[in-house]
């Protein structure tokens, strides 16, 4: 049998939102509570019992840093039971931990699984990212274009004016140039403080979220759990690795990638097939926020199968104490 036989994720699926489900419960207490390391080490652990107790032989390879960086959820770390299914797990626990403990919208927990050796093991290094949504001929953007470039023929692949595109950006000082070209040529631009999977998710339902194109540097691991969330919800996302030192590049050798430049496309990044689940911790377009409440917290999850392209969305009420 094959690998993509093996992964039976019409069942693995369900087990996949209890999950994500569990490490945003961990993290509700922490909400607002200015602990961005609480918050975070509260869906680990949580995340971490949930994963040990699916049928799977399960290895992470993306989670949270480097076997020295992190105890738990590292990167190669062996999860699940051991019986069942070889697969790969792409996870950030708490997408958004600043944005937790502030209280500030679109922190999510995040977990995507796929057969073993379908996911690009990202080295913790930075991405150039370009995505947008589903029905667009492929290519009508890239990253060879500039940010201006790429409004424009997003517009004219739209039908529209460039004033009617809104743009996705992390709000951080090395997009000053992009946030420039971007209202040079009358486009919106959405700021956001943290959590770009959120941000490139936004792109996949712009009716919603009213978000048409992400761009910007971010981080690598984000970018492939990106592009898994893109597998199942449509559309399209491109990233190149950006090194800025020799330790990196060592990084990205012992991740087994080989040519700095390449440009990766979504199927590059998540070569078969895959399940993607994410609950809202604080609210936003995607996801409502926790809902706590005496005796109960009510939770929202997305989850995705990209073989059948189905997106359910599942509330659960949980009773606490």
């Amino acid at each position: 049998m094959t690998n993509k036989i093996d992964f039976n994720d019409r069942m693995l699926s369900l087990g996949l939102a209890r999950v994500s489900e569990a490490a945003a419960i961990a993290s509700a207490d922490l909400i607002g509570r200015g602990d961005e390391k609480a918050a975070d080490q509260a869906a680990v652990n949580a995340m971490r019992d949930q994963l040990n107790k699916l049928d799977i032989s399960g290895v992470v390879v993306i989670g949270e840093g480097e076997r020295d960086e992190a105890p738990m959820l590292y990167i190669g770390e062996e999860v699940g039971s051991g019986h069942g299914p070889g697969v790969d797990i792409a996870l950030d626990p708490l997408e958004g931990t600043t944005l937790t403990a502030k209280d500030m919208p679109n922190a999510l927990t995040v977990i995507a699984m796929g057969p073993r050796g379908s996911m690009l093991h990202a080295p913790d290094v930075y991405m150039e990212k370009l995505a947008i949504g589903p029905g667009y001929k492929t290519d009508v953007v890239s990253l060879e274009m500039s940010p201006r470039e790429r409004i424009l023929e997003l517009a004219k692949a739209k039908k529209c004016e460039a004033k009617d595109i809104t743009v996705c950006v992390l709000d951080r000082p090395r997009h000053q140039k992009i946030i420039e070209d971007v209202r040079s040529t009358g486009a919106a631009i959405r700021l956001i403080t943290d959590g770009d999977v959120a941000g490139v998710m936004h792109c996949a339902e712009p009716s919603t979220t009213g978000i048409d194109i992400y761009m910007g540097i971010g981080g690598a691991p984000e970018g492939v759990l990106a592009a898994a969330a893109l597998k199942c919800m449509g559309g399209q996302i491109y990233g190149r690795l950006i090194f800025r030192n020799d330790d990196e590049k060592a990084r990205a050798i012992k991740a087994g990638i080989k040519d700095f430049d390449r440009i990766y496309t979504k199927d590059e990044m998540v070569t078969q097939d895959v399940i993607f689940a994410a609950t809202g911790v604080t609210g936003g377009s995607l996801l409502p926020a926790i809902k706590r409440e005496v005796g109960f917290v009510t939770t929202e999850t997305i989850l995705m199968r990209s073989k059948t392209g189905s997106i359910r969305r599942m509330i659960y009420k949980n009773p606490t104490g």
